[in-house]
């Protein structure tokens, strides 16, 4: 509970990236020309797979879908982001906070869940490639997307109920460019030992499970490739997999470094950095790698562009 002397908290500033008045309007504009890339990176990804017949397969409608949890989490972060360095710090009342935290978790978990879901579907693929059909139906893609989506909605709601009902009280300010859980924890003035247990507890099975599940899938795969005679065979099937294992690599990367920090201070600035990565730099670059890598996706947009 808060003292008598202190004011409950009812908005947070939100400080940014400090000094960086000399160079904050080139700045403001690199974010602004990068959101525009994602934006429509992501947007023409998500056409593609919706206009042309021939990506309404499994992998294809996963990847839209991250496509879409990109533009999602972007749109949620970074006009905010823009606000902020052009203002040098701005502020965000305590439900903005505590959206723009539950749009934050739940576009983590979706990615998570997407990524493994896409790495069952290319195991299935290259591995059982004569039982795929019957397996990976349009069905089961379809309860995969949806149970996907509903972890994201339902798990990111019960930690949000239990930051809601924590005091915040003394300084308001957040060391970071949005309202990341770490800094705005270390704000509260009550006991978050049931917040941290129930992420603890999330991140068991969402973000370890399915990473070695995602390892142990890849295991089978690079087995399968490596029994393969041709080398042109083995370069052939392992591009079919290449773009979601850059992905995944990207993701993963990042979540192991921010989690390996060895201590606090560290950590929250080491978390300012990879949540920009995470952000903005990899919803950048999905669609780069999934148009370069596919080659149905560059055809497509080869197509789209002569439609157009």
């Amino acid at each position: 509970m808060c003292r008598d002397n202190q004011t409950m908290v009812t908005e947070f500033f939100l400080t940014g990236f400090q000094n960086t008045h000399k160079f904050r309007i080139v700045l403001f504009c690199i974010i602004f020309l990068v959101y525009m890339c994602i934006f429509l990176g992501n947007l023409v990804i998500i056409l593609l797979v919706l206009l042309n017949n021939r990506l309404h397969c499994p992998m294809y409608l996963f990847i839209s879908n991250l496509s879409l949890a990109d533009l999602i989490i972007t749109t949620s972060i970074v006009p905010n982001m823009l606000c902020i360095i052009w203002l040098e710090g701005s502020s965000i009342s305590f439900a903005g906070c505590l959206s723009q935290l539950y749009v934050f978790a739940a576009v983590g978990i979706a990615e998570c869940l997407l990524l493994t879901s896409m790495s069952y579907d290319r195991y299935l693929a290259i591995c059982k490639p004569l039982h795929y059909s019957s397996i990976m139906s349009f069905k089961q893609h379809v309860y995969l997307v949806i149970f996907s989506w509903a972890c994201a909605v339902i798990l990111p709601a019960i930690t949000i109920s239990l930051i809601s009902v924590l005091d915040f009280c003394g300084s308001n300010t957040i060391d970071h460019f949005f309202c990341d859980l770490v800094p705005l924890l270390e704000l509260s003035c009550s006991d978050t030992s049931a917040v941290e247990f129930e992420i603890f507890a999330q991140t068991i099975p969402v973000l370890i499970f399915s990473f070695i599940y995602i390892i142990g899938t890849y295991i089978n795969i690079f087995l399968v490739i490596l029994k393969i005679f041709s080398t042109t065979g083995r370069q052939k099937t392992f591009s079919t997999c290449s773009s979601h294992l850059t992905v995944v690599s990207m993701y993963y990367g990042t979540m192991i470094i921010l989690y390996a920090t060895p201590n606090r201070r560290q950590s929250l600035k080491v978390n300012k950095t990879l949540s920009l990565l995470y952000s903005v730099a990899t919803p950048l670059l999905n669609p780069i790698i999934y148009s370069l890598r596919n080659q149905e996706i560059r055809k497509s947009l080869f197509v789209f562009k002569k439609i157009a």
